[in-house]
């Protein structure tokens, strides 16, 4: 079977396809204390190798995923950002989802916001989404601030408890935020 190239590019950064050298940077990101702060544990290297091959299977199934991230003459692997199908049922299922999850040496610079921006283009024009959503735990501010900046709302009706965590973990109640392809077209065209 031929390669599909599905890279995007943006002026620092390349989100390209996952190598199989990327695993064991992704394993030390996933073990980082910091970067999982928010997540219930961190994960050990059969966990993080695991998480890669859903990321890769999703971009099999449906032609885009995380996108694994690069600096353009840097880092050849920061993380992840990108779009995934909600894999749990709530009330704003069946819903597409922008995520990110970056080195902490990457913290700071933007790229998370440049990146899913160019995420929510590829979202809205080539695979022709509707809608984007976005949720985090409510502790978590550096990633509602990145939704934020991208252009995504709160969603106001909506603050959930995440199903996939046990009742009364403090992680559990989380925002929804979310862009409308309309509102992504505002943004872009009045820039």
């Amino acid at each position: 079977m031929a390669h599909i190239d599905r890279t995007l590019r943006t002026p620092r950064l390349i989100l390209r396809d996952w190598r199989d050298e990327d695993l064991a940077e992704f394993a030390r990101i996933n073990a980082d204390p910091e970067v999982m702060r928010h997540f219930p544990a961190r994960l050990d290297t059969s966990e993080s190798d695991a998480v890669a091959a859903r990321i890769r299977h999703h971009f099999e199934k449906h032609g885009y995923g995380f996108w694994a991230v690069e600096r353009v003459g840097g880092e050849p692997f920061l993380g992840f950002v990108g779009l995934a199908h909600v894999d749990f049922e709530a009330s704003f299922t069946p819903a597409v989802e922008i995520g990110w999850r970056l080195a902490r040496s990457g913290w700071g610079y933007g790229y998370a916001s440049e990146a899913a921006e160019r995420a929510l283009d590829f979202a809205f024009s080539e695979a022709r989404l509707a809608e984007v959503v976005s949720f985090t735990a409510l502790r978590n501010k550096r990633s509602a601030a990145v939704m934020e900046r991208i252009g995504m709302s709160l969603h106001p009706e909506i603050r959930f408890d995440h199903p996939k965590l046990p009742k009364g973990h403090p992680l559990s109640p989380h925002w929804l935020y979310h862009i409308k392809k309309e509102r992504w077209r505002k943004l872009k065209h009045g820039r």
